[in-house]
């Protein structure tokens, strides 16, 4: 069957002359070449529409769902943001009650937001050794469910930003039991489900929503994602509506044709590329294990994520952001994130031999010069104490402690918080007030404060050390947050 991309070259060669949007008219100005926008085209003759699609796009979408075993699969130009403010606005109604992991992106907040939603947190356990948190448990699910019973729908990610998976299939029993569905915001895991070296996706676990971001593990461009959804718990109509509200009226068909190359790619390659993919970074792990400071997370194909990999200065003497620079200046090497004490650099089916070589040569000789410090050279991983509530002696990891339901108090619901009347406060005077604006580390845009949280001096330490380390942080400038006036 042709691809969206041929299909584009065809128009693009046809002599047809476009009378018709974009207004580069594919020839392009400026800056804007040519060859980047000769394929850029709008909802013209034979080229389908994404919001009632009956040809081509029609086509596409359902081979996305046979792919990923879904009952019905939609592309998302908007990226997985638009799919995860979609699913939650269909699953429940206004002022619903929404079980979600206090871990999820900040769409999920919006979603909530958005909808006067009344949210109860899952909080994933901690990973003492990464500093990390896990993947949410099925018991976790089930003691909530149990002292929860006015929950409409569930919403979860797996695998994390960090690459841990949860057991959907066992989640998915357990909700299905109170007959609500279970929405997966597995933006990360694009890749899961479609070869044997990986673990099934939450569509094949029977997840009732799936949402994909496409651009992160396949080979597509940035803003290209997808929303699956499966079995009779989700109002397809209603979801449709929504997917039209959050997503634009103009798609780009640079986007969705990306999409349809990557899951070609897929279908006709993905078995050698993820055998060649799981080949080399299982080697690249074994290398490292020659390192005496620098910790990695071990692959685990049912609850570690292939490509994630977590590298730990928890032993080091240094901080996430030193050994995130040092990568990036010295060896030209540019990795995902920086946490307090750790450095995430994302693989995928795309990286060829010398992406294991290098940052595994890297590693090996940063490591050597760290472990050749002696005791009293290499500082130990703690923040300085610049201020009254450091005092304590915060250090490096300590604080993730914070996704700890006692350092999340919600005073105020959120639909009504964000709304209220804020004024700014010195991060150093703001402990006890309630939250005003989202405070997230991003990436990968998880908050550490929700509007309508009591502020505490756990979290007025956690975000100071983020901030001490030169990490960014959202929702706070130049030293100060906003708070609810009261």
């Amino acid at each position: 069957m042709e691809s969206l991309f041929e299909k584009l070259r065809e128009n693009r060669e046809s002599g047809i002359y476009p009378y018709h949007m974009p207004g580069h008219k594919r020839r392009g100005a400026g800056d804007l070449r040519p060859e980047i926008c000769g394929d850029d085209i709008t909802e013209i003759e034979g080229f389908d529409n994404l919001h009632d699609p009956v040809d081509i796009l029609k086509r596409l979408q359902n081979e996305a769902s046979e792919l990923y075993g879904a009952e019905e699969s939609f592309y998302l130009i908007n990226g997985s943001t638009a799919g995860v403010l979609s699913a939650v606005s269909a699953a429940l109604p206004v002022g619903g009650r929404i079980l979600m992991a206090r871990n999820c992106h900040k769409s999920v907040y919006h979603g909530v937001y958005l909808r006067g939603l009344r949210a109860a947190y899952l909080y994933p356990p901690f990973m003492e050794d990464y500093d990390i948190v896990d993947a949410v448990t099925p018991k976790q699910v089930s003691d909530a469910l149990e002292k929860e019973p006015d929950i409409g729908a569930v919403i979860l990610v797996s695998p994390t930003y960090e690459g841990r998976i949860a057991d959907i299939r066992r989640i998915v029993r357990i909700v299905h039991e109170k007959d609500i569905p279970l929405i997966v915001d597995e933006a990360h895991g694009a890749h899961l489900g479609l070869t044997r070296e990986s673990c099934e996706n939450s569509c094949q676990a029977g997840a009732d929503i799936v949402i994909h971001s496409v651009h992160k593990t396949l080979p597509a461009l940035t803003q290209s994602a997808l929303l699956h959804v499966s079995g009779p718990r989700i109002d397809r109509n209603r979801l449709r509506r929504f997917l039209r509200i959050y997503q634009t009226s103009s798609p780009s068909y640079l986007l969705m044709a990306s999409i349809d190359s990557a899951l070609r790619f897929m279908r006709q390659e993905g078995v050698s590329a993820m055998n060649v993919f799981a080949r080399r970074y299982e080697r690249m792990l074994e290398d490292l294990k020659a390192c005496r400071v620098l910790k990695f997370l071990p692959y685990d194909r049912e609850r570690q994520d292939l490509g994630k990999l977590v590298i730990s200065v928890r032993e080091a003497g240094i901080s996430g952001k030193e050994l995130y620079d040092r990568l990036l200046c010295r060896y030209r090497l540019q990795t995902e994130m920086a946490g307090e004490s750790y450095v995430l650099a994302m693989f995928t089916v795309c990286d060829g031999a010398e992406a294991y070589d290098r940052m595994t040569r890297a590693l090996l000789e940063i490591d050597r010069e760290l472990g050749a410090l002696s005791g009293k050279e290499r500082r130990p991983a703690r923040i300085a104490e610049e201020s009254e509530f450091l005092r304590s002696g915060w250090e490096y990891g300590v604080a993730q402690k914070s996704m700890d339901p006692a350092e999340h108090t919600a005073v105020i619901p959120l639909s009504e918080a964000w709304d209220m009347e804020m004024e700014e406060r010195e991060l150093s005077d703001s402990a006890g007030r309630i939250c005003g604006e989202f405070v997230s580390l991003y990436p990968p845009g998880i908050p550490v404060l929700v509007p309508g949280e009591r502020i505490t001096a756990e979290n007025c330490g956690r975000i100071a050390g983020l901030l001490k380390q030169g990490l960014m942080v959202q929702g706070v400038e130049n030293g100060r947050i906003r708070v609810i006036v009261t």
